[in-house]
């Protein structure tokens, strides 16, 4: 058995000193003065992984998705789930079959972070607010949405709850254990409000690909605003949303009501590990100058929080992992409680990681 100690995360978003006992799960959190001033955290769950180091999720195969979940690991995210954008069904399926066998070949892995499952971002968006993303969309009816519902790695389904057929679909998804988000939409306040009793329970990327915010209009932005069951996501990485509008966001939804995700791509191969720490380049953007996902990862987003928007660590705890966790049903991950699984980042006092352990075992 190992321990740890310092300032440790609670799943209330608190923060106590004391010392953390683990093996392969947390045996016990003991609250005690140490001389640490390290924190200690979950390790990081991020629902919106598109890639990472020159390699994407939906051109990747199973060696890639290995490479990226090595990658990840050693940035901090223990858990995630590997993301798919819009593109023609058969591309999907392919992607959702490397999942699965990625998953197959690492069940439970200790040497690189968990791929949990598929967040499939499209194919039911709207074409108004497509961001990065192809016109090649559907809407959710149908055949098509038979065929992306029979996904087996299916998780987490991002969609624009104004498409006709939608509250039905999130019904479905619901229904067979999939986490429905609202994005990439032109959704209106009633729309968004509808689709969240129908069972949508998180807005992907806030403010990002989704109709802006108008004050004789709402809006969507509006309705994640709103205190609801759906948490919103936002992307910290600085450039997809101010410092300032993530503190409204936070003001408004509080820890509890937030998600951190990365929306990490893949960029240029080594991109990341030559670029300087706080050059300002943490967001990538396609031929046309759009945004197209960030290339910081989730602890950067975790930093940002606390050092610029005045969230606490604990706080920041809980939205990059413990509502993640949440969210798409994950037992056992996301907490420093004991019987969980001992996914754990030591960081030091201005949040810096020092040290990565994935079922009790700590990464070289």
């Amino acid at each position: 058995m190992r321990q740890i100690s310092g300032f440790i995360a609670r799943p209330d978003g608190s923060v106590i000193e004391g010392t953390v006992a683990f093996s392969a799960t947390i045996e016990r959190v003991e609250p005690a003065r140490t001389s640490s001033r390290d924190y200690v955290l979950p390790g990081l769950i991020d629902l919106q992984v598109n890639g990472t180091h020159g390699m994407d999720v939906p051109s990747a195969s199973v060696d890639d998705l290995t490479d990226i979940s090595r990658y990840l690991a050693r940035e901090g995210v223990t858990t995630y789930l590997p993301t798919a954008i819009t593109a023609p069904l058969e591309s999907l399926i392919r992607v959702d079959r490397n999942i699965g066998e990625f998953r197959r070949l690492n069940p439970d892995p200790s040497d690189i972070a968990t791929a949990a499952g598929l967040h499939l971002e499209g194919p039911f968006i709207s074409r108004r607010y497509l961001g990065a993303h192809p016109p090649t969309t559907l809407e959710p009816v149908g055949p098509g949405l038979d065929r992306v519902l029979a996904l087996t790695q299916l998780r987490l389904l991002t969609m624009a709850p104004e498409l006709p057929g939608a509250a039905a679909a999130i019904r479905r998804a619901a229904a067979r254990g999939v986490a429905v988000a609202i994005g990439h939409t032109d959704a209106g306040f009633a729309q968004a409000q509808s689709a969240i009793e129908a069972g949508a329970r998180m807005f992907t990327h806030v403010f990002n690909a989704m109709r802006p915010l108008h004050h004789r209009d709402p809006g969507v932005i509006a309705a994640a605003l709103t205190p609801s069951p759906a948490f919103a996501a936002v992307i910290a990485d600085g450039v997809h949303v101010h410092p300032q509008v993530l503190a409204l966001v936070y003001r408004s939804r509080g820890a509890a009501g937030m998600i951190l995700t990365s929306d990490k791509v893949g960029g240029a191969a080594g991109e990341r590990a030559a670029l300087p720490p706080n050059n300002g380049r943490t967001a990538a953007r396609d031929g046309d100058g759009r945004l197209a996902g960030s290339l910081a990862p989730l602890l950067d987003g975790v930093r940002l929080m606390v050092q610029q928007v005045g969230a606490s660590a604990g706080e920041a705890a809980l939205m990059a992992s413990s509502n993640p966790a949440a969210l798409i049903g994950l037992r056992g991950r996301g907490r420093i409680e004991a019987g969980y699984r001992a996914d754990l980042l030591v960081l030091d006092g201005r949040l810096n990681l020092k040290a990565v352990f994935i079922a009790g075992c700590e990464l070289e």
